[in-house]
């Protein structure tokens, strides 16, 4: 969709690897200028150089953090239009055996640090009266599996954060849309003694281009279009 977003200046977490840095490339590829952002400077490196592309390395879970990254996209291009609300982490295990630790740092990217931008962009697109934010969820944030109730529960607060910004902007030009994706191959499931396409038993998991080409067409609507939920799962995920 060369073109589709030309003009236009998007802003992108967790842009140093997976979904985040497919996103990214395919915004650049429709001619928006991204601002994006990641914890590794090494990891953004790699996302190459682009006339149009700028990074901010930090933690987006930091009280300034999100403030921070609206000041650095104004001062680089003038403008904001797009949010995409990426950042996330993921460990598993019962309730009764998962890491505390891993539950706090759960909470603090997929919830807090995702609340913490919604706040600080949408008041900006309130006052511009157009923009629009996208919040990287989960089919897990939908449907709860053994092993996953900590980072399901993350993801329905995403959800529910979702659907309440819909309802309480639905009288202005701010979109708000919640993407739902299924099983995709990156580096959150590193960690995992059992891949979860082992365990699901899929042959052909999402890519996470599968799921910035979703974003890209969802960003490219016409203003009287607006989506707010999209599921996206790989063929043969039954959930």
């Amino acid at each position: 969709m060369s073109g589709g977003l030309k003009g236009q200046v998007a802003v992108v977490t967790g842009s140093g690897s997976g979904i985040g840095a497919a996103i990214t490339h395919s915004f650049l590829d429709a001619g928006a200028s991204v601002l994006a952002t990641g914890r590794r400077a090494e990891k953004l490196g790699r996302l190459g150089e682009h006339q149009s592309l700028i990074t901010l390395v930090g933690d987006v879970t930091e009280p300034d953090f999100a403030d921070r990254l609206l000041s650095r996209a104004l001062d680089a291009f003038g403008r904001c239009d797009i949010v995409v609300n990426n950042a996330g982490v993921m460990w598993s295990g019962a309730a009764h055996e998962i890491d505390i630790e891993h539950v706090v740092a759960m909470v603090r990217v997929n919830i807090e640090a995702a609340f913490r931008v919604a706040h600080v962009f949408v008041r900006h697109f309130f006052t511009q009266n157009t923009g629009q934010i996208i919040n990287i969820s989960s089919v897990l944030g939908t449907k709860v599996r053994p092993n996953t109730g900590t980072y399901s529960a993350t993801k329905y607060a995403v959800e529910a954060l979702s659907e309440s910004m819909r309802l309480e902007l639905a009288d202005t030009n701010v979109k708000v849309t919640c993407i739902e994706p299924g099983l995709v191959i990156t580096d959150l499931h590193d960690h995992f003694a059992i891949h979860p396409k082992d365990a699901l038993g899929l042959k052909q998991p999402l890519r996470p281009e599968d799921i910035a080409n979703i974003v890209l067409t969802v960003a490219t609507q016409p203003d009287h279009v607006f989506v707010p939920k999209v599921m996206v799962l790989p063929k043969h995920n039954a959930i």
